[in-house]
């Protein structure tokens, strides 16, 4: 996800200090990886200079002085242009798991073991999800849903792989 177009979409309301925007940051988006401070002011930074964000007004504080940001125009099409433009899928054409197996069975390891403790993992963190799911609000349900349905396309190819594993050993080693 992109932090920069993020923040600006969240500016468009209304101009907010670098520590409100990290604090709505983490609220919708980071709530198992809040964004660090430094990478919150060092992106603000980086919209200033881009124009796609002004200072909107200076207050003291205890410590540095606070600076309100807002969006400009500039950012306003930027955002828009983001939101409008799909993401490319991310087909996982070649995952670590994959080159797991691999070696495994190159190195005559148990390839059938690591498929196993692979699943297992991969249901311990659907029981996490799916409890997170029952207890969260709607966006907390929707983000487990993803990550949910993604852990399933993950089982079917691991039980896929663990039916055509010897097979996939024939061809492996045939290759050296």
């Amino acid at each position: 996800m992109s932090i920069g177009q993020t923040f600006l979409g969240l500016l468009e309301s209304s101009p907010r200090h670098g520590y409100d925007l990290k604090r709505a940051y983490d609220e919708r988006f980071g709530r198992t990886r809040p964004l660090p401070y430094g990478q919150v002011y060092a992106t603000l930074s980086r919209l200033l200079k881009s124009g796609l964000v002004e200072v909107d007004g200076i207050e003291p504080g205890e410590g540095p002085e606070r600076k309100r940001y807002a969006i400009t125009s500039a950012g306003v099409t930027d955002v828009g242009r983001w939101l409008s433009q799909p993401e490319k899928p991310e087909p996982y054409l070649q995952t670590v798991l994959y080159t797991k197996v691999v070696l495994a069975l190159l190195t005559d390891r148990p390839a059938a073991d690591l498929l196993d403790t692979q699943t297992a993992e991969h249901l311990r963190l659907m029981r996490e999800l799916t409890r997170r799911k029952d207890e969260g609000d709607l966006a907390e349900q929707l983000i487990c849903d993803h990550a949910l349905f993604h852990l399933e396309a993950d089982l079917r190819w691991l039980e896929l792989t663990a039916a055509r594993l010897d097979e996939l050993a024939r061809e492996v080693r045939s290759r050296g």
